[in-house]
């Protein structure tokens, strides 16, 4: 069985994002030589997430509405882990809701996606350097 590994890295000017990161994830598969076997995409970071869904913008803007409606980042003396000095509180809940990783098989050296599926990351509280990984293992 072979293995690989890379890291992505983001650095998101505002808040909030959703970023298809599908041709970064082909990419990688085409890297690894790998045929046959899994794709694991995670975010390495409490506030971002990694998901899969369809890349339309009128979806995008729901999960954004959705998101913000249940887990507001104002006010943020509403959340008890504002209180270290963080203003984030909401990003976490975000993040927790929208999850952390990915599993994607791979089948003859493709990620093997329904219709329309896609791979996103989703920043919720963005302004720093944030990583998410990608690891491809099979034969």
């Amino acid at each position: 069985m072979k293995s690989f590994r890379k890291e992505l890295v983001f650095n998101v000017p505002g808040r909030r994002a959703f970023i298809n990161i599908t041709p970064e994830v082909e990419e990688s598969l085409r890297e690894s030589g790998i045929q046959e076997g899994l794709a694991l995409v995670n975010a390495k970071h409490i506030t971002a997430s990694v998901f899969i869904n369809d890349d339309e913008r009128g979806l995008h803007q729901d999960y954004e509405e959705w998101l913000e409606w249940l887990a507001p980042h104002e006010s943020v003396d509403d959340y008890q882990h504002n209180r270290t000095g963080e203003d984030n509180g909401d990003a976490h809940l975000k993040r927790q809701i929208m999850g952390r990783e990915v599993v994607v098989a791979v089948t003859e050296g493709k990620l093997d996606f329904g219709p329309w599926e896609q791979v996103f990351y989703g920043e919720f509280d963005g302004g720093r350097r944030k990583r998410v990984l990608i690891k491809i293992i099979g034969e």
